[in-house]
């Protein structure tokens, strides 16, 4: 492939992302990049390498235009693509050192919190978990000892709290640690906490940045590449949890049109937010765009172009009643995932371990690029039969 540097000419993201940073083709000219789907690259007759790849694991053709693309939009040094969203949130911990201390949100995806309960000891970490919401205790907990990585997820999933990622990121310089934010519920549009002071951002690629529902992906990008960031190459190289070329090509697609679906799923967001929160039948919304939200202002400094296309709710009637609605919805898919084109709805308690702290009357709205009418239309006909 050929880098054209459009990156470098000034030009907005949403430019950026649909011509693919600009490259193209160097044998055809072909402004859609081939699929490469070699494992291994042949060498010369001195026995060299005409490029720096040797193998798939270490060298796949197709990861350089979309770890390029992540690093253009997160504003970072660089970027690594991994084989899954989980895959990109454990290479960090699989980095650290036995002894290390750890403090992490609880409240968030519950991927993170199960591993470290399950496998944090195994490896040596000392893991301290703090409520999320409760920025205060976190601020603390990173205080009251040296701390190697402290682990944010901002807005959290489910629950839509937000966290001062610039508070955080000083606190932890000031205990000598790394600062982690999982950042794909607000997606590089919304976001981008390298600017506020993060070290690494986290995504699930297979969510927004793909935005498709057809690929498992994820993302590290960092502020600086520092030894702790060569550590997570280095994992990354001996375990081999990388994408195959088909994978990367579709992720490259979908981040064509990252910034047109993402305003998109915004606006409607907030449409049915806003419809939600007037509905005699729904007891609570948490979205950040709300002014209603607790963190509404905070949220508001630290995001542009919107709050993101995911939300929870809680409609009146208790687990039953929240089973109800999901159950009634004709157009918005009971499904698992966020971040496609299409809408999706989960009763997230009923999916995830127990003792994750989720409520059992919550459900999670993954908004999508319809109609916002149609989508409001069907849930409003869900909460009349409530």
């Amino acid at each position: 492939m050929k880098d054209l540097s459009k990156s470098n000419l000034g030009l907005s993201p949403d430019t950026l992302a649909a011509q693919g940073l600009g490259w193209e083709d160097a044998e055809t000219g072909a402004v859609i990049p081939p699929v490469h789907l070699s494992t291994t690259f042949a060498r010369d007759d001195q026995y060299q390498l005409p490029t720096h790849r040797v193998y798939a694991r270490d060298g796949a053709a197709s990861l350089d235009q979309a770890e390029a693309m992540i690093s253009a939009f997160e504003q970072a040094q660089e970027a690594m693509v991994f084989a899954s969203g989980l895959a990109a949130c454990m290479a960090p911990f699989h980095a650290l050192q036995p002894g290390d201390r750890v403090v992490a949100q609880s409240g968030i995806y519950f991927g993170v919190p199960t591993w470290l309960d399950e496998f944090g000891d195994a490896q040596g970490l000392e893991v301290v978990f703090v409520p999320g919401g409760d920025e205060p205790a976190l601020l603390a907990a990173i205080a009251a000892a040296a701390t190697a990585l402290v682990w944010i997820e901002n807005p959290s999933n489910p629950l839509m709290d937000v966290t001062d990622i610039t508070a955080v990121a000083e606190a932890t310089h000031r205990a000598g640690g790394v600062l982690c934010v999982d950042s794909t519920t607000a997606t590089p549009v919304h976001c981008q906490p390298l600017t506020l002071g993060a070290d690494i951002v986290v995504h699930s690629a297979t969510k927004y940045l793909n935005g498709h529902s057809d690929l498992l992906a994820g993302a590290l990008a960092t502020r600086v590449q520092t030894d702790f960031w060569e550590r997570i190459r280095r994992h990354r190289y001996l375990t081999g949890p990388l994408s195959g070329g088909f994978d990367l090509h579709l992720l490259v697609r979908g981040m064509r049109t990252l910034y047109l679906r993402v305003e998109r799923q915004s606006a409607n967001a907030l449409a049915i937010a806003e419809f939600l929160e007037a509905h005699p039948k729904v007891a609570r919304v948490r979205y950040p765009g709300l002014p209603s939200h607790p963190r509404h202002a905070l949220a508001a400094r630290q995001m542009q172009r919107g709050f993101g296309g995911l939300l929870s709710f809680h409609p009146k009637g208790g687990r039953d009643g929240a089973l109800a609605a999901a159950n009634a919805l004709q157009v918005i898919i009971r499904a698992t995932s966020l971040g496609g084109v299409e809408s999706l709805v989960e009763h997230r308690h009923s999916v995830e371990p127990p003792g994750s702290g989720v409520p059992d009357d919550l459900l999670r709205l993954s908004v999508g690029i319809e109609s916002a009418e149609d989508l409001i239309a069907d849930l409003d006909r869900a909460l009349a039969q409530l």
